[in-house]
């Protein structure tokens, strides 16, 4: 019996003889099976490898990225965000081997474990185990969890505070459930937003976007964009970090504004001249 791990996306399985078919997460239409099939690992096999290992780098006080090398599935980084003694790993990523632990523990370890949206749920399980921590799920998106785990929290509603001075709230769009986590004391007191990709920076880091599926380029409606853009409206945040090493570094509430006017200006066809 084996733990198998869509290599496309990242997402473990619970035990089983035989990988599944398919990947419930990839066959869906935000998400893409690998054109030459679908293929599996496990976390055994990407250790005994030796091909991989995680960079953990120090982004400002308070906040370390934890980055797979070279990429492995979606090729996320999850977060280490530390408050007032209480550290949240934000989003996950696949790969977990006894020096990334030690790395992690030696910084504080992990309190709690916050997902953004079920493409980044990889090996949450085997992380929640390794730290004995909680995870945490809006319960808009139960239905994703392929792990299923009895430390997994699905809270409700449009908010929940892990900590002071962290809360999560629920914006939708790219996943029903779909989170951000913010934190108002980060960045010296000017806050910080970290956002996965429900609110996604762009080449140019003074903007952001906003789509239902990134590989399969299939936009939000203009409504939801407004609503996602109002529900931010009030946080305090000056800095953006997004879930693929991007970071609007300042008027980052401002860069979310002024890029969702851009945005339903496009789909409603009034930011072309020709």
């Amino acid at each position: 019996m084996l733990k198998f791990i869509c290599t496309t996306c990242g997402v473990q399985y619970p035990y089983s003889i035989r990988p599944p078919e398919l990947c419930i997460i990839c066959t869906e239409e935000r998400q893409y099976v690998n054109p030459a099939g679908q293929t599996w690992t496990t976390l055994d096999d990407m250790r005994s490898s030796e091909k991989y290992e995680n960079e953990i780098v120090k982004m400002e006080e308070g906040l370390h990225r934890i980055t797979t090398k070279p990429e492995f599935g979606i090729g996320q980084s999850a977060f280490l965000v530390q408050e007032s003694g209480f550290n949240v790993l934000w989003d996950c990523i696949t790969f977990l081997d006894e020096e990334t632990e030690k790395k992690i523990r030696e910084l504080g370890g992990i309190d709690a474990i916050a997902l953004s949206h079920p493409h980044y749920y990889s090996t949450q399980a085997e992380w929640a185990k390794s730290f004995d921590v909680p995870i945490y799920i809006h319960e808009d998106d139960m239905q994703w969890v392929t792990e299923p785990s009895d430390r997994i929290v699905f809270w409700k509603g449009d908010q929940y505070k892990l900590a002071e001075g962290l809360v999560l709230h629920r914006l939708g769009g790219h996943f029903k459930g779909g989170a951000v986590l913010h934190w108002p004391y980060g960045n010296s007191g000017k806050g910080i937003l970290l956002s996965g990709d429900i609110i996604q920076v762009v080449a140019d880091t003074n903007w952001v976007s906003f789509m239902y599926s990134y590989p399969n380029l299939i936009p939000l409606p203009a409504s939801k964009v407004k609503d996602i853009a109002e529900r931010v409206k009030e946080l305090h945040f000056d800095r953006l970090y997004n879930a693929f090493q991007k970071v609007v570094k300042e008027n980052a509430g401002e860069a979310v504004q002024n890029s969702a006017i851009r945005y339903v200006s496009a789909l409603e066809g009034t930011l072309f001249h020709s």
